[in-house]
């Protein structure tokens, strides 16, 4: 009994995102052979020695240990417990809460063989003229997701890939041929031979992913996509990138440690816990200018490209917006605007913010549904040169909506 119950635990870790195949559950029913399971804390410690690998999965290993191995009969009576002190106000407890995959994966129950009688009746369907559901999600709008999609779609983003664009370093590389003569190694090679000849050799730029700059607008009227767009961020910050983070609504918060954390429920809870401005006002200019002021010279001196996610309805008017985005569009290599708005057809760029911050963006795109977001990586390889002096450089998609 204890055997089988081991195999479903190590299941709803599965289920919950920890990577466990047969040979751990092997090794873990090994290992409670040698401590006993007289004690609850050697049984603890002797499963998550064995089940988990990294930091980041010992909160849901937590979690989940808590609700599978504990007690019914004592859960019986702090439940009723509970709804005796339901009415009396208590000071928390400080327990984090509940991960969402967690409870996903005890919700779920183990398939199990249908009987005959249980057989549904063979169906046929005409598929030809149909899409996935996958396709569909890719062009399904964040907004009008039901929350079975939204979930899907973010397991779907946490796989995605967003290529920066190579820029040349200041460092160089050796190459067999090149235009560029490397004088030390030719010099270097001249005194380790003898016979007169010399040998030359060639070096080039080496190139290295450009820096993103994540400028994302939680205000308000952007509560229908903030949640879509930190997972977004946080699977784009988890790759091989250096990639800055912030949040803004009516201050400005940097997030790019909160994000490190590899598990994204366990990261967006810290984010949640430290940003108090979730979907309030809007201060674009004000915002705008503390990162300029603040953030923009040791970020930005490197050649780095910024995203900026807004919808650009600033609610303090468009006071100085255009300064700050003029002294940001300078210090990077290349802006690039995100604007949900633009999922609508007859999309007029009507509001006065967002008349002040057209003038100085590179490019301007629409991000409301995951292809948008996964086509983000092809126009980002147009930024990978640095505009011309005097002339900026427009993307095809973004034709439409007022690039040229």
């Amino acid at each position: 009994m204890l055997a089988q119950n081991v195999v479903h635990f190590a299941r709803v870790l599965r289920r919950a995102g920890i990577p466990i195949g047969p040979a751990k559950v092997i090794d873990a029913l090994h290992s409670l052979q040698a401590v006993g399971v007289q004690r609850r804390d050697d049984f603890y410690y002797a499963l998550s020695t064995v089940l988990v690998d990294r930091r980041d999965q010992q909160f849901v290993f937590d979690q989940a240990f808590e609700l599978f191995w504990r007690d019914p009969s004592r859960a019986r009576e702090l439940d009723g417990l509970a709804e005796l002190l339901s009415g009396v106000r208590a000071p928390g407890s400080g327990k984090p809460a509940l991960a969402p995959r967690v409870a996903r994966a005890m919700l779920l129950r183990p398939p199990h063989a249908p009987q005959a009688d249980e057989l549904p009746p063979e169906l046929r369907l005409d598929a030809s003229m149909t899409m996935s559901a996958r396709e569909i999600l890719q062009t399904r709008d964040f907004a009008a997701m039901t929350p079975e999609e939204q979930a899907d779609t973010k397991r779907m983003m946490a796989t995605l890939h967003i290529p920066l664009p190579q820029i040349p370093s200041r460092r160089a590389q050796p190459v067999a041929h090149g235009a560029r003569i490397d004088l030390r190694a030719t010099m270097r090679r001249m005194t380790r031979t003898a016979d007169g000849f010399v040998e030359l050799r060639h070096r080039r730029q080496r190139q290295r992913p450009a820096t993103l700059v994540i400028l994302c607008d939680i205000s308000g009227s952007m509560e229908s996509y903030t949640r879509m767009f930190l997972h977004f961020i946080h699977a784009v910050s988890n790759s091989d990138s250096r990639v800055h983070t912030f949040l803004f609504g009516t201050r400005l918060s940097h997030i790019s440690r909160l994000l490190q954390n590899r598990d994204v429920d366990i990261a967006l809870g810290h984010v949640a816990r430290q940003v108090a401005d979730w979907a309030g006002g809007t201060r674009i200019s004000a915002c705008l200018a503390e990162f300029n002021q603040y953030w923009a010279r040791r970020l930005l001196g490197q050649g780095a490209v910024v995203l900026l996610i807004t919808d650009g309805l600033d609610s303090e008017g468009a006071e100085g917006l255009g300064a700050e985005m003029e002294r940001l569009s300078l210090a990077c290599r290349q802006l690039v605007w995100l604007n949900p708005l633009l999922r609508f057809e007859g999309f007029e760029a009507r509001p006065a913010g967002i008349r002040a911050m057209l003038p100085y963006v590179d490019l301007f795109l629409p991000a409301h549904n995951l292809a948008s977001l996964t086509h983000l990586g092809e126009v980002l390889s147009v930024a990978g040169a640095r505009r011309p002096l005097g002339r900026r450089i427009h993307h095809p998609l973004g034709e439409r909506y007022g690039n040229v």
